[in-house]
C-alpha cells in the first residue's frame, strides 16, 4: 500500500491531480485506512500508468472517464473497450505520422543550413573551426 505522498513520488502525478481523478471517477478503487487517509495498491498504480499513457497520447479526461466507466461495467464491455482503445491507437498513429512528416521537413532544413555554413567556412578559409 502507498500513501498519497508515496504515489506522488512514484508517478510524478501531483496529489491534487490524484484527488481530482478520484473525484471524477477515474480512480474508483481508492481505499481509506482507519484514519481516513487514502491508500493506493499496486492495481491503482498500474491503472495510473495507463491513465498517464492515455492522457499523454491525447485522450481527454472525459474520454478516460468514459473508458473507466466501461471497465466498471464488467466483462460485458470487453469488445467496446477494445474498440475504444483501437480507435485511440489509430488517432495516436495518425498524429505520430503527421509529426514524423513535419520532423523530416525540419531535418531537411537543418541539412540546408549545414551545407550553407560549410560553404561559408570553406570560402573564408576557416574549415578547422
Amino acid at each position: 500500500m502507498y500513501s498519497i505522498n508515496e504515489l506522488v513520488k512514484k508517478t510524478g502525478i501531483p496529489a491534487s491531480t490524484l484527488r481530482y481523478y478520484e473525484q471524477v471517477g477515474i480512480l474508483p478503487e481508492v481505499k481509506r485506512n482507519v484514519n481516513g487517509r487514502r491508500e493506493y495498491n499496486e492495481k491503482v498504480l498500474e491503472w495510473l500508468e495507463l491513465v498517464v499513457a492515455l492522457k499523454e497520447t491525447g485522450m481527454t479526461i472525459e474520454e478516460i472517464k468514459s473508458y473507466t466507466e466501461l471497465i466498471l461495467q464488467g466483462d460485458d464491455t470487453l469488445d467496446v473497450r477494445r474498440d475504444f482503445l483501437t480507435e485511440h491507437k489509430k488517432n495516436v498513429e495518425n498524429t505520430l505520422a503527421k509529426q514524423q512528416y513535419q520532423l523530416e521537413k525540419i531535418i531537411r532544413k537543418i541539412a540546408v543550413y549545414d551545407v550553407l555554413l560549410y560553404k561559408k567556412r570553406e570560402s573564408s578559409g576557416d574549415l578547422l573551426t
